[in-house]
């Protein structure tokens, strides 16, 4: 099943920057990172320390400015301009996925934290097509943890979570002519442009972390 898993803007414990790597569809809903940050603080867990999307469009990297491309082709993003994390130190993650089936080029990329507990080995996080977005991917370690968000469906929330069980490796749908998000622009083998972490399921709520709740 062709999946697509791509990485919107960090999240930090003050301030949200977010890049959209997809057109909104009419039924999305905006998303308030924020919120979802206050809400797990609230909830006496961790600070939420980067977010992740699953799922969406490819970004023509064209449109990312040179100067952009020029700094992130090649060095890691540090989360949130910060030091790199001390060693042993765990990061906390927000990945973003759509429930719902939706058709990429004739494949459902729909994916949720059932289809993630059902896989017998590491769940590839494939599809990255923005290089700001990628380069927070090459960031996760290995042992990081992440939170799983159902998006673009009719009720957004965190719905369980996941850990980073294999750090980043090159992503060879970009190069699968087949594959719902190819990249004609990936053409050498020996230095692939785009990477993929593995992810398994550690954990569903039995009751999902909503915007609804926090706002009512």
């Amino acid at each position: 099943m062709a999946k697509r898993k791509t990485i919107d803007g960090e999240l930090g414990e003050e301030r949200v920057t977010r890049r959209s790597t997809r057109g909104r569809t009419v039924k999305e809903e905006v998303v308030d990172e924020e919120m979802i940050v206050e809400k797990v603080k609230a909830k006496d867990t961790v600070k939420t320390k980067g977010m992740a999307v699953k799922k969406s469009p490819i970004k023509d990297e064209e449109s990312e400015s040179k100067e952009e491309v020029k700094k992130t082709e090649t060095l890691p993003a540090k989360t949130n301009g910060t030091a790199p994390s001390a060693p042993g130190e765990r990061q906390y993650w927000l990945l973003k996925a759509e429930p719902e089936s939706r058709l990429e080029k004739g494949h459902d990329v729909k994916f949720s934290i059932d289809d993630l507990a059902a896989k017998t080995v590491p769940e590839p996080w494939d599809g990255i097509r923005s290089y700001a977005a990628r380069n927070n991917l090459r960031a996760m370690k290995k042992g990081d943890l992440a939170f799983f968000y159902h998006s673009s469906c009719k009720t957004p929330a965190i719905v369980g979570v996941m850990e980073i069980v294999e750090e980043h490796s090159p992503d060879l749908t970009a190069q699968d002519p087949k594959a719902a998000y190819y990249d004609p622009k990936d053409t050498d083998p020996s230095n692939p442009r785009w990477s993929v972490v593995h992810v398994e399921f550690r954990e569903k709520f039995s009751n999902p972390l909503t915007l609804l709740v926090e706002t009512e």
